[in-house]
């Protein structure tokens, strides 16, 4: 990979490619590229900006470009050449979003289709051939800078690489005075990381599931319901934990086997059901326990029932599924 360092990021700044000529009439806009918005690939392979962040991304074309290039002036850009018939190089387009919005939009990006957008192409051609010879692999990666274009690489990166390089770019940035930010995106990235932090309980939950502790998991959660019995996270932690563990010594097959061989069988009917449930099967799991309900009688109905509204608190009782569930619950037992 072709990685400049800090003084040559500088010496790039210094009679570079003139991009200027990029300008045209806004009428020569390419039929449904719309100027400074979208995805790439209609956003199925690159993937749209982040929520709360949709001024990172934009579609360059050779209509607005020059206005992209301008805007390098005030706020760093990467520029990223992909084609939709490499669908790695549309795919990279979103790991330079989720960079950009992690670096709280301290650059943005921008998304050229090469083959809808020769001007382009063509302006960074001879920049583009004295940074890498021949281009022979995609996206083309290039940093822009006060409207001077940056070669950073050829083909995907791996991301450690990518914010190295970042990191080297946007200290460029601010060494020629260029640190502004997309608007919103600082605030879009600390209200995510501030949603994505756990309350101490609930991570020392997570963290013991994660390394296959799950009785130290289910302490955490149940420490948190005594400490706020209105935790309804931490209830539905705990259900979750509970079917893990209840499930996590059976045999699948045996298990199969064992209920189909004798549908009245209430433990082997209760231990498929968790093993749909674990599966992700929510309504077989219920219905398979409702209609036990319906076959049984006394203390074993009584069972089944009790083993079902806890299946129940491990969804969570506004899912609509629960909530089915519960009628048709009803309906088995009147």
């Amino acid at each position: 990979m072709t990685q400049p360092t800090p003084s040559s990021l500088n010496a790039a700044l210094r009679g570079a490619v003139d991009l200027s000529a990029l300008s045209r009439p806004p009428q020569q806009t390419p039929p449904g590229a719309a100027a400074g918005a979208g995805a790439p690939g209609g956003g199925a392979t690159a993937g749209a900006a982040p929520s709360g962040a949709e001024g990172v991304l934009v579609q360059g074309t050779d209509a607005d470009f020059n206005s992209l290039v301008t805007g390098s002036m005030q706020v760093p850009a990467v520029l990223v050449l992909y084609t939709d018939q490499i669908p790695e190089s549309a795919a990279f387009v979103q790991t330079l979003v989720d960079e950009a919005v992690a670096n709280e939009g301290r650059f943005r990006v921008i998304a050229v289709d090469l083959a809808a957008n020769p001007g382009i192409v063509q302006a960074l051609s001879p920049v583009l051939q004295e940074a890498f010879g021949q281009v022979n692999s995609l996206p083309v990666v290039v940093g822009l800078l006060q409207g001077q274009p940056v070669p950073f690489f050829l083909g995907v990166q791996p991301v450690e690489q990518l914010r190295a390089l970042l990191e080297q770019f946007l200290s460029a940035a601010v060494t020629n005075g260029v640190a502004g930010r997309v608007e919103g995106v600082a605030d879009a990235a600390a209200a995510t990381q501030e949603e994505a932090e756990l309350p101490p309980l609930h991570q020392q939950a997570y963290d013991a599931i994660d390394r296959g502790d799950l009785d130290a998991a289910a302490a955490a959660y149940q420490q948190a319901l005594t400490s706020n019995p209105k935790d309804e996270d931490a209830r539905l932690g705990l259900g979750q934990v509970e079917l893990l563990r209840r499930t996590a010594g059976l045999d699948l097959n045996a298990v199969r086997e064992a209920a189909a061989a004798d549908p009245t069988n209430v433990e082997a009917q209760v231990q498929a059901s968790d093993l749909d449930l674990v599966g992700g099967h929510v309504e077989d799991a219920f219905l398979r326990l409702i209609e036990l309900v319906r076959k049984t009688t006394g203390d074993e109905r009584d069972t089944v029932r009790k083993h079902l509204l806890s299946q129940f608190e491990v969804i969570g009782g506004t899912d609509p599924r629960v909530v089915k569930a519960r009628g048709s619950l009803m309906s088995a037992l009147f």
